[in-house]
């Protein structure tokens, strides 16, 4: 940490010195910020990354190249990975204002805009960042659901042969889902959430390991390589579900790398020296160039083994009936890890709303007052009541939408259309122009405005493409009834 002299001490430190900290000690415990020193590394930064981005999108990805082909589909893919990487690291150029080593630290995505754009610009980012969580959690709730249907399923088939009807609700697993979040989002903070991330992490690289394996192992089978140049043909489909279907498999692919809006958060998790961003920097290599390896081979892999009938989700879709135990497995490790990307990515809305409250209302107990208590084997844990009582009404919240609208693969296009443009590129570009001070109108203002315009035609397109997808779902759908 860089050393201050006596007469620019902030209030924060001389409230540590004033408790008899000594000013050496203080640096050793504390960041320039005041709050208690950060411990994330390269490694947990990349953990908590991989466990927002390997989640339940990479299990569509199959059904997105089918609907792409074999040129379209990879190449969607690794643009995606570039445009991310190349944000996100302007994004973490974000995280101090002013100097990248000494700057004041932007605690939040939405920190980050009001101290580099300011304005209109931080309530409509906001406004989107937070509306994209909570469509994650949605998302999230129904993709467990989903896999411990199959679970279900799997096991029925296996009794009572593939062609078994074997019907199964989703909604108590809903439930069961929502329960275990309202356990778990009881964990206070980010900082506190390291172990989860990394049991997810493990869990997502089990279940991306195992659905590539099984489409190997169908690809060496039949001993063809299905699919085509230009993806799904006419006549499986209209030429108008061809075109809204392309339009979605952007957006599944888009969702399958959306992580920018956690990703300042993630950062504040980080220690230095060295700078942040330069941490940062390199976790995003190593996460993005991870994640679209496995995305090519699960994708591609996939849509080999099925081709044009490649299921909208990989390893619930039923195009694997055997060896039943290693799909069992597969789906339980969908669970786990969305146990826990659940949490990474509502925990940025849980510490919005709770500091908000905070802040409007000071001196009420309930609202800042912590019940300490010590549970056998954990140690000291501090209970608050309005945590206790807004997040488990937010789990219920967002399990009785889940039980509501149901469809998985419009619901993650959707998601990923509304939250690419906006969170991947467009605030960065512009807070990165507004940091860096870009003169208008230079070659390298340009380069970075016509690579937030094509991202906003990609977004119009994949949002209209799963909004068609929903209409046509809703078609034939009664509320709270869905079986699989």
């Amino acid at each position: 940490m860089a050393k201050m002299g006596d007469n620019q001490l902030t209030h924060q430190q001389v409230f540590d010195v004033s408790v008899d900290v000594p000013p050496e000690g203080g640096s050793k415990c504390f960041d320039d910020d005041g709050r208690l020193k950060r411990t994330g590394t390269v490694w947990t930064a990349s953990a908590h990354i991989i466990t927002a981005v390997i989640g339940s999108g990479v299990l569509s990805l199959a059904w997105a190249t089918a609907q792409l082909g074999w040129i379209a589909g990879p190449s969607v893919m690794l643009l995606f990975s570039f445009v991310t990487y190349y944000t996100s690291t302007l994004l973490a150029a974000c995280y101090r204002t002013g100097d990248p080593v000494t700057g004041k630290r932007n605690y939040t995505y939405t920190d980050a805009v009001r101290s580099n754009l300011g304005g209109f610009k931080v309530k409509i980012c906001g406004f989107v960042q937070y509306l994209n969580l909570f469509g994650v959690a949605i998302g999230y709730t129904i993709a467990s659901s989903i896999s411990m249907v199959a679970i279900k399923r799997s096991n029925c088939f296996y009794k009572n042969g593939d062609t078994a009807p074997c019907h199964v609700n989703s909604n108590p697993y809903m439930i069961a889902f929502g329960i275990a979040e309202i356990i778990f989002s009881q964990i206070p903070n980010f900082d506190q959430l390291w172990w989860l991330s990394i049991v997810a992490a493990v869990m997502s690289f089990t279940y991306s390991s195992i659905g590539l394996g099984l489409g190997i192992a169908k690809v060496v089978e039949t001993g063809t390589i299905r699919g085509s140049m230009t993806g799904i043909s006419i006549g499986n489909v209209t030429e108008t579900q061809k075109i809204w279907r392309s339009f979605q498999a952007l957006g599944d692919i888009a969702f399958a790398y959306s992580y920018s809006l956690i990703l300042i958060e993630i950062q504040d998790t980080v220690k230095s020296p060295p700078s942040e961003a330069k941490t940062m920097k390199k976790a995003t290599i190593v996460s993005v160039a991870t994640t679209t390896l496995f995305y090519m081979l699960c994708g591609c892999m996939g849509y080999a083994a099925f081709g044009d009938s490649s299921p909208g989700n990989l390893l619930t879709g039923f195009g694997f009936f055997n060896p039943y135990w290693l799909i069992d497995i597969a789906n339980a490790a969908i669970v786990i890890h969305l146990v826990g990307a659940y949490q990474v990515f509502v925990q940025p809305l849980y510490a919005f709303v709770e500091k908000t409250a905070a802040e409007k209302y000071p001196h009420s107990h309930f609202i800042t007052k912590d019940i300490k208590f010590r549970i056998p084997g954990f140690g000291l844990f501090n209970l608050n009541l309005f945590r206790l009582v807004w997040r488990t009404c937010f789990v219920i919240l967002t399990t009785v939408i889940s039980m509501i609208l149901p469809f998985f693969n419009d619901v993650v296009g959707l998601l990923g259309a509304l939250g690419f443009w906006p969170l991947t590129v467009y605030f960065p570009v512009e807070m990165y122009i507004a940091t860096k001070r870009i003169p208008k109108w230079s070659t390298r203002w340009i380069c970075l405005q016509i690579l937030s315009g094509a991202c906003l035609i990609i977004t119009i397109a994949a949002a209209a493409g799963s909004i068609a997808g929903v209409i046509s779902d809703l078609k034939i759908y009664k509320p709270f009834k869905t079986s699989y």
